[in-house]
C-alpha cells in the first residue's frame, strides 16, 4: 500500500492507493477515517485497484476553518482525482461519500465508471424523525463512540477536536443536501443503491433514489442498521465486489454495430 498526504484546495489530505486492476475510489462516511471501510477496501485490493483519502477533519487529515459543505466536498474529491491522475473510476461511497457519489455522477459524469451508494439520503428530511436531529439521536454516521476511538487516535488536531467536528457535521446533515430525484435520471453510470432494513435512511427513501436512476439496482442488507458495513463487512463487500465486477466487465464488452 502507497500512503501519501497530498496538498487539495490547501490541505494536506491522507490518501492510500493500493493494488491492481480496474481502479475503485471509496469516500467514506462523515466523521469516519478510512478504517471503518477498511473491510471493503481489503476486499476489493486483490482485484483491483483501491483509491481512497480522508477528508478534511477527518481520519488523518486535519480540519479546515468553517463549516463543511458538500459542494467542497465534491470540489476535493475531484481535486484529488486530478492530483493522482485518475481519470474515473469505479466510486463506493458511504452515507456521506455515496451524497459526495451521487454529486460526482451528477456533475462529472466522465469520472464515475460505476457507481455504489451505500445509505445514501437526497436531503435532510429523509432521516429527520421529530423534525430535529441531535446528536443522541438518529445519527446519519457510524456510531460516534466507536469513530471517536479512531478520531482520538488519527487526528493531527488531536481528540479535543472531535467535538467540533461533529458540530459542525450536525449542521450540515440538517441542512444538507438538496438533491431532485428527477436530477438523478441524468445519472448514466451502472449504479447500485444499497441501505440497510433498519438505516436511519427509510427504505423508501433509497427505493426513490433507485428508481430515479435509470437502470439502478437496490440491495436492502437485512439485519443491519446505518453501520451496515461495519455490521456485516462481508455480505457488503461481496455485494459491492460483484457489482463492480460485473459493471467493468459491462463496460469492456464490445459493442455490436449498428443495424
Amino acid at each position: 500500500m502507497r500512503t501519501d498526504y497530498l496538498p487539495i484546495n490547501g490541505v494536506d489530505l491522507y490518501s492510500e492507493i493500493a493494488g491492481e486492476g480496474e481502479p475503485v475510489l471509496l469516500l467514506h462516511g462523515g466523521f469516519c477515517s478510512l478504517e471503518s471501510l477498511r473491510a471493503q477496501s481489503d476486499a476489493l485490493v486483490p482485484d483491483h485497484r483501491v483509491y481512497a483519502f480522508e477528508r478534511p477533519g477527518h481520519g488523518r487529515s486535519a480540519d479546515i476553518e468553517g463549516d463543511y459543505a458538500y459542494d467542497r466536498m465534491l470540489a476535493d474529491t475531484v481535486a484529488w482525482l486530478d492530483a493522482v491522475g485518475l481519470e474515473s473510476a469505479h466510486v463506493v461511497g458511504y452515507s456521506d461519500g455515496a451524497i459526495i457519489g451521487l454529486l460526482l455522477a451528477l456533475d462529472h459524469p466522465e469520472r464515475v465508471r460505476s457507481l455504489t451508494a451505500i445509505s445514501a439520503n437526497l436531503d435532510p428530511s429523509a432521516f429527520e424523525s421529530d423534525g430535529a436531529l441531535t446528536a443522541n439521536e438518529s445519527e446519519p454516521e457510524p456510531k460516534p463512540d466507536v469513530e471517536r476511538r479512531h478520531y482520538e487516535r488519527l487526528s493531527p488536531d488531536g481528540p479535543g477536536h472531535a467535538d467540533a467536528v461533529l458540530g459542525k457535521l450536525f449542521r450540515l446533515w440538517t441542512t444538507q443536501p438538496h438533491i431532485d430525484p428527477k436530477e438523478l435520471g441524468r445519472i448514466t453510470a451502472p449504479t447500485l443503491v444499497m441501505s440497510a432494513d433498519r438505516d436511519t435512511i427509510p427504505p423508501g427513501h433509497s427505493l426513490l433514489i433507485a428508481l430515479s436512476i435509470p437502470g439502478a439496482q437496490l440491495c436492502v442488507v437485512p439485519g443491519t442498521t446505518h453501520h451496515l458495513v461495519a455490521e456485516k463487512p462481508a455480505v457488503v463487500s461481496a455485494l459491492i465486489r460483484d457489482f463492480v465486477t460485473a459493471a467493468a466487465t459491462r463496460n469492456r464488452a464490445p459493442r455490436s454495430a449498428p443495424s
